[in-house]
């Protein structure tokens, strides 16, 4: 059995997106945004994409104290995925 790491990346951004619906909490919006676009861009194969807007659900969730415990969980075995699948997340990353 081999493991889709793209679609399990997804798979947990569709978590973080229900997780932060079901807070009901107004400002976690932009986050929900946030999310739908890095989703498409995983779909999309989109390099610049999935850095740029796993950033930006990275920053909002930091400064969103009100986000469950839990997404910021999500978030980091999302990244896992993506980098286990070969797509780099952060904007500098070390020389391998």
């Amino acid at each position: 059995m081999t493991v889709d790491h793209r679609r399990d990346a997804q798979a947990r951004i569709a978590e973080l997106t229900a997780l932060l619906q079901r807070a009901g909490d107004a400002s976690a919006a932009a986050i929900v945004t946030e999310c739908e676009a890095l989703s498409r861009a995983i779909a999309a194969f989109h390099m610049e994409g999935i850095r740029f807007r796993i950033y930006n659900v990275d920053r909002l969730l930091r400064a969103h104290c009100s986000a469950p415990s839990e997404a910021a969980t999500l978030l980091e075995q999302a990244r896992q995925h993506l980098e286990s699948a070969g797509f780099h997340t952060r904007s500098h990353q070390a020389p391998g």
